[in-house]
Parts: C-alpha cells; sequence; structure tokens
C-alpha cells in the first residue's frame, strides 16, 4: 500500500451547539482538527496509508488528540511528545448572511515551538510515496516554517511527490511574512492547491473580473492563475477550488485542476453547508488519492471536486465519506434520496 505523509498541527476544536454565537454559548462542543490531519483521515476512509507528523504534549489533551487520529487508522508512531500545550480553535458556526469566525488560541503551542531536530525524516519518509504540508504550518512559527523545509528537502532528496495547499491565514501571519516564507517553499512543490484568495494574497497573483464577496468567479481568471503559477514555481499541478459563495448556508462549488498544457473544470455542485471546515482539506486528500491511482487529469479533479462537495454535509473536520460515496456522486447519484 502507498504511504503519504502529512506534516503539521492538530487542534482541540470547541464549538457552540447548533447555530449559537460565541457569546450566548454556555457549552462547547469538542472535536479534533487541522489541515494535515483532516488530509491524513481523509486518506484512510478513501483506503491507503497515512503517517500524521506533529508534537504534542505529554499529557491527556495530547493523547486524546492522537486517538482522534488513531480511531481512523492513521499512523502516529512518529508523533513527537513533548512542549507545553495543544493549540485550540473556536469556531462559531455561521447561517444564511451571517459569516462563520474561527478564533485561534494556538501560540506557544507544542508543534509551534518544535525544534527542526527533532523529527527524524528518514525514518518517517522510509516507505513513503508522498508528503503533504499546509501554509498554515510554516505561519505557526520560524520553527515550524524551518522544519517544513528540512522536511522538504528530505522529501525532494528521496524522490518523493510534495504537496501544498498554501492556505493562507491572515489570523496568523501577514501577507508580505507568507510571501516570504512560501516562496522559497514552493521550489519543492510538485502539485500546489489553492482557493480562490490564496494566490493572490500571498504571491500577488489574482483572477480577473472575479470578486469572492459577491461570489462571482471567472474561469478564464482562474485559468490565468493557474498558468502564472506554474510559469513562476514550475509545479507539475495546479488545483484551485472556486467556492461561490451566495450565503454561509448556501454555496456552489466546483474546482479546476490545470497539469501544465490543458486546464481541466469539475462539475459544480450546489452546496448546502452543515459544515465548511476541512473542505479544502478533503479536496486536497482526493486529489492525492487520484493522482497516486493513476487518474486521468479530469477524473482527477471530478473525484476531488465530488470527495470536498460531500464534506460540506458532515459536521466536524475530518471528512467521514467513502471512496463508493464518493463514486456515487461522481456517477450523478446526489439527489440525497435514503438508500434502504
Amino acid at each position: 500500500m502507498k504511504k503519504i505523509v502529512t506534516f503539521g498541527e492538530i487542534m482541540l476544536r470547541l464549538v457552540p451547539p447548533g447555530y449559537k454565537r460565541f457569546v450566548q454559548a454556555e457549552a462547547f462542543e469538542a472535536s479534533y482538527g487541522g489541515a494535515e490531519a483532516n488530509v491524513a483521515v481523509s486518506l484512510v476512509n478513501l483506503g491507503l496509508e497515512s503517517l500524521f507528523v506533529t508534537k504534542l504534549p505529554q499529557n491527556e489533551m495530547g493523547e486524546a488528540a492522537l486517538n482522534s487520529l488513531r480511531r481512523y487508522g492513521v499512523d502516529t508512531t512518529r508523533v513527537v511528545r513533548g512542549g507545553d500545550r495543544l493549540g485550540l480553535y473556536y469556531l462559531e458556526r455561521g447561517a444564511s448572511q451571517r459569516s462563520s469566525k474561527v478564533i485561534y488560541d494556538r501560540k506557544g503551542s507544542a508543534i509551534a515551538e518544535a525544534e527542526t531536530g527533532e523529527f527524524d525524516w528518514d525514518a518517517i519518509f522510509k516507505g513513503a510515496c508522498w508528503f503533504h504540508f499546509t501554509g498554515i504550518t510554516p505561519a505557526l512559527s520560524d520553527n515550524a516554517a524551518a522544519a517544513c523545509l528540512e522536511a522538504c528537502k528530505k522529501a525532494r532528496d528521496k524522490g518523493l511527490t510534495i504537496s501544498c495547499d498554501i492556505n493562507y491565514r491572515k489570523n496568523l501571519w501577514s501577507k508580505a511574512k507568507a510571501n516570504e516564507v512560501m516562496s522559497p517553499l514552493m521550489k519543492y512543490v510538485n502539485v500546489c492547491v489553492c482557493s480562490e484568495e490564496d494566490a493572490a494574497d500571498v504571491f500577488s497573483i489574482g483572477a480577473d473580473n472575479t470578486d469572492i464577496e459577491s461570489g462571482r468567479l471567472s474561469r478564464n481568471g482562474f485559468v490565468e492563475v493557474a498558468e502564472a503559477l506554474v510559469e513562476r514555481f514550475s509545479f507539475d499541478l495546479v488545483g484551485i477550488t472556486l467556492r461561490a459563495s451566495q450565503t454561509a448556508s448556501d454555496n456552489r462549488w466546483s474546482a479546476m485542476l490545470y497539469d501544465g498544457d490543458e486546464y481541466y473544470f469539475s462539475t459544480e455542485y450546489p452546496v448546502h453547508v452543515v459544515d465548511r471546515i476541512g473542505g479544502g482539506d478533503s479536496f486536497t486528500a482526493a486529489l492525492i488519492y487520484s493522482q497516486i491511482n493513476g487518474y486521468a487529469s479530469l477524473a482527477s479533479v471530478e473525484f476531488a471536486a465530488a470527495a470536498s462537495c460531500l464534506k460540506h454535509s458532515v459536521e466536524g473536520d475530518f471528512n467521514q465519506v467513502s471512496f463508493s460515496e464518493v463514486e456515487s456522486l461522481m456517477k450523478g447519484e446526489g439527489s440525497g434520496r435514503v438508500k434502504r
């Protein structure tokens, strides 16, 4: 079985019940998540082997975070233990015209303070074919950025395919700092994934005739974005997720894949959002799955878009859908009728 390594932070996720606002909450629903951890779980659910690498405190909270991954079969044997705290984030679910909100509480977390020498990349990458990280991890600290660079160099030396979801988070760092740190990392990346906004925020590569706030997207504009990314960084593949938001509750969701020669657009899905956190991560995981299994470009982006469409119907960070469910949606079985 092909093994994929992901590297990043897993956090405790705290959400007020239902659609309550933070100021209304008297209790919070607890679960776990984080971009690279979400990818690891999705890959296992699709039938691949994934190994998640991070650093977690040697206490019950660290153990609970590990258990949230172990229950799905994610390999956590290379997780480093130590540090003082587990990062966490608060999510207020949006509805209708009210946006969702995220508040991070991850400063000084174990992974943010980890030293590069704590990760044995030779042992971690043994038997692996793919390495994945996101722009969130190097945003955590200079230490985390150095660890990402060290991992990319080692993965390149060992001939692994390297993917990165740009995942710009303005609450973690500035656009200027993101560009400074991410640009050197990109020369190691084979497969780049980004959203409508990431390329513009981090690399100042924007799509013409597109207004994210109004939900107006230009296909031609995103073709130009993908071409510019390939020209600057020599990526083999660029996947761009396309979210047109009518409201927090209702989106149109699709994706584009550019392979350096041709570009391919997926089916566009009308999505009634249950939980949008992890939507991009589920796209990335399904894209990795399809590439490892030799899908043609159009089939690859269709599979990834369908997987991420289904994630919007699942509460929590992790995408709890199977290969057969994704395949069914690709075949047009998206009416939501009860299966008996």
